[in-house]
């Protein structure tokens, strides 16, 4: 039979019908819990009163203690709060309703809270604690809701490594944070285990937490044969990162070397930082590196290195690589220039026609502050329906920038563009121009293009900007 996982109010209907909770809830997942708990509560106007669909089916009787499985979960949530409060006298009864525990422990009722606190500190041992953890950690985050978090960390303090276990395995990220923090204070975890889960978890906050604690706990020269290879190669940049720090404690600038070409700029920060610390140079490196034959091919990271740590002076070993073949290469050269104020307009304009999108947004952005020495009508050519879509976003921007009557032209243009989000942000540039000093008042190709755009705008606004520029209506 299908669970009701995110239809509460459905969930609460069959539930009044004496639907077993295990056919209309999953109990494994918060959200099936959180849903019945507000659609419980949830009313409609039904013979001048206001009530819950549920309650149109069938309604608790006065005595509760009477109540079943599936009636006594409906009461729980009630929006009367007695209510609540007399169904949790019944509830230890029944321990498939201890997530309902749970949410009452955050109940914006004190009497209720009280009342749920007690129960929820005796039920819950290591292995219940492993099940609600989402659950707990869910209703946590509420105004109210700390207690639970309080009691789950008291009691997996005794858990075993199994059970805590399969909370460092939790697809829940937020199960996994509060394991890993629960983890790192205890010190059960080896370097080599913090280091390979700093390696292998998605999630950004377990990822910085692992690393640092990796750092931390590091003391002997053995462990560092195990834990640097996880760190060293892993594929998110923030535990690269700490696996570089981790050399400079292990005295191997040596390895961190090859680091300095790194595609993320955080670990090429690190690196250097490692490598200086040892007596090196990383700019001689870089320098190395492109000015190498042409049979080694440079890595991305060590052009834009070579900007991140030399000066203006090296600006001409980077110009080179605007024609390299790998667009990479090319990207990191402009983005290069730039950093080191020499980027020159004549020079990257070529570069705008790229095949490569990477390459022509980061040309975009050089050549941002000279939009205006750009010819306009080679910009807007660019803008045509024949070229890439990367190509005619490319000169959008680049002419939006000019503002005046070219942006104007370039916007309205782009109306009819065959992609929906170029059209979006042509149509976006339209509703936000005005005639620049540079305008011609009384343009009559300035009333024909808001003429062509009237769509964009009120009958009143479209009068205004018109008068702006001087033109009539």
């Amino acid at each position: 039979m299908r669970k009701e996982t995110g239809d509460g109010a459905a969930a609460a209907v069959r539930l009044a019908g004496g639907a077993p909770l295990r056919d209309v809830l999953d109990a494994d997942d918060p959200d099936s819990w959180l849903a019945l708990d507000a659609a419980v509560r949830e009313g409609v106007w039904y013979r001048s009163r206001f009530r819950p669909e549920w309650e149109h089916a069938g309604p608790l009787p006065a005595d509760l203690t009477r109540l079943d499985e599936p009636r006594l979960a409906l009461a729980l949530c009630h929006r009367d709060g007695r209510i609540r409060q007399e169904a949790m006298s019944r509830s230890p009864w029944y321990p498939g309703l201890l997530p309902l525990i749970v949410i009452r422990c955050a109940d914006w009722a004190a009497p209720v809270r009280e009342h749920a606190r007690p129960l929820l500190r005796e039920a819950l041992d290591a292995d219940s604690a492993t099940g609600l953890a989402p659950l707990i950690l869910r209703v946590g985050r509420r105004a109210r809701g700390a207690f639970g978090g309080e009691v789950l960390e008291e009691v997996l303090r005794g858990a075993s490594r199994g059970q805590l276990a399969a909370l460092l395995a939790s697809p829940d990220r937020h199960v996994r944070r509060f394991a890993y923090r629960m983890a790192v204070a205890g010190r059960s975890l080896r370097p080599v285990e913090l280091a390979r889960a700093a390696a292998r978890d998605k999630d950004t906050v377990v990822q910085d937490l692992c690393a640092t604690a990796v750092l931390t706990a590091l003391r002997d020269e053995e462990a560092y044969e195990d834990v640097l290879p996880p760190l060293l190669t892993a594929r998110n940049p923030r535990t690269r990162s700490a696996g570089v720090t981790a050399l400079r404690q292990a005295g191997r600038p040596e390895q961190a070397e090859p680091f300095l070409g790194d595609r993320s700029a955080l670990v090429r920060a690190c690196a250097r930082y490692v490598v200086r610390q040892h007596g090196g140079d990383p700019g001689a490196w870089y320098r190395k590196r492109c000015t190498a034959p042409d049979d080694l091919v440079p890595l991305p990271g060590a052009v834009i290195g070579l900007a991140e740590c030399g000066n203006r002076a090296d600006a001409g070993l980077l110009r080179p690589f605007l024609a390299h073949p790998v667009p990479g290469v090319r990207a990191r050269a402009v983005a290069g220039l730039r950093a080191l104020d020499r980027a020159d307009a004549e020079q990257l304009r070529p570069l705008l026609d790229d095949p490569a999108p990477g390459v022509v947004r980061e040309t975009v952005v050089a050549l941002l502050p000279s939009a205006e020495q750009l010819p306009a009508d080679w910009l807007l050519e660019r803008t045509g329906p024949d070229r890439p879509r990367h190509v005619r976003l490319a000169a959008f921007r680049l002419l939006d920038a000019r503002g005046g009557i070219v942006a104007l032209r370039a916007s309205v243009g782009l109306l009819a563009d065959p992609d929906a989000k170029l059209r979006t942000w042509a149509g976006q540039s339209v509703q936000r121009w005005h005639p620049s000093a540079d305008t011609r008042l009384g343009d009559a190709e300035v009333g024909e293009l808001l003429d062509r755009s009237r769509h964009l705008f009120s009958d009143y606004v479209l009068r205004r900007r018109k008068r702006e520029a001087g033109v009539n209506d």
